[in-house]
């Protein structure tokens, strides 16, 4: 059976693609700190499950992480680069630290991973990766700057790795999720009580049209009408429109 190896997939979107992947017959390496979570996980899926608990902000646990993804003796056929943060606030009210931890899991660990998995599966001829960015990505975000940053590192990077690739057998897909109901508001302190139920997604969909996406070497998957048509309008926007409007959205959710 192929093996399928999701960071962040304690909780949220990153759980719905364990579950689908073990679904559509992959075994699974499951990454996330929470690891009695991931224990959890392991006891629903009926396939093998190597739990890997690990905080991708932490060079050392990462490089186990990297170590894993690029084992030979046992290869990752797809790698899911689903964890993520966000900060929310002024930047320079925000604690270094805390920008600073964003940029590791949401650029740095992803990048690590993502160039772990590339030599054996262009070797195979054969592979997926899967990298989880934002419609966030598409414009600049007042008081959601290192995220929106992070989320456009991760789209460009993206792009240029599947461009790269696509005559070796490997595809490379980044989706760019609108809001989805997940703890990610939560936890970033992010508010989401204006935001319509319409917009709202649900992880196992996102889940689903990604490894769809994948499956057909899509290069970028924007779910969701509404959110095609907020991306579609702000590549036609003009840079200073799009970034005062991001600024009045985000003050009015």
């Amino acid at each position: 059976m192929p093996t399928a190896l999701v960071t962040g997939a304690s909780r949220g979107i990153g759980r719905a693609f364990a579950t689908r992947l073990a679904a559509t017959g992959h075994n699974l390496v499951v990454v996330a700190r929470d690891e009695p979570a991931l224990d959890q996980l392991a006891v629903e899926l009926r396939v093998d499950v190597e739990v890997l608990a690990a905080d991708l902000t932490d060079p050392d646990q990462l490089a186990h992480v990297e170590a894993r993804v690029a084992d030979a003796d046992r290869p990752i056929d797809v790698v899911v680069n689903n964890a993520g943060m966000g900060t929310y606030g002024e930047f320079a009210m925000l604690p270094i630290e805390g920008i600073e931890q964003e940029i590791r899991l949401d650029v740095l660990a992803l990048t690590r991973l993502t160039h772990a998995a590339l030599p054996g599966m262009l070797a195979r001829g054969s592979g997926g990766i899967i990298n989880v960015a934002s419609i966030a990505a598409f414009q600049p975000g007042p008081y959601n700057a290192v995220y929106s940053a992070s989320k456009a590192f991760v789209l460009s990077l993206t792009e240029a790795v599947h461009e790269e690739v696509r005559k070796a057998g490997v595809h490379v897909t980044v989706v760019c999720p609108g809001a989805t109901r997940t703890e990610f508001q939560e936890r970033g302190g992010f508010t989401s009580g204006k935001i319509p139920d319409a917009l709202w997604a649900e992880p196992e969909s996102v889940a689903d049209q990604a490894l769809k996406a994948l499956a057909r070497n899509q290069a970028v998957l924007v779910p969701g009408v509404s959110n095609k048509v907020a991306t579609f309008a702000t590549r036609l926007t003009p840079r200073v429109v799009a970034r005062k409007a991001s600024a009045l959205v985000s003050n009015w959710i």
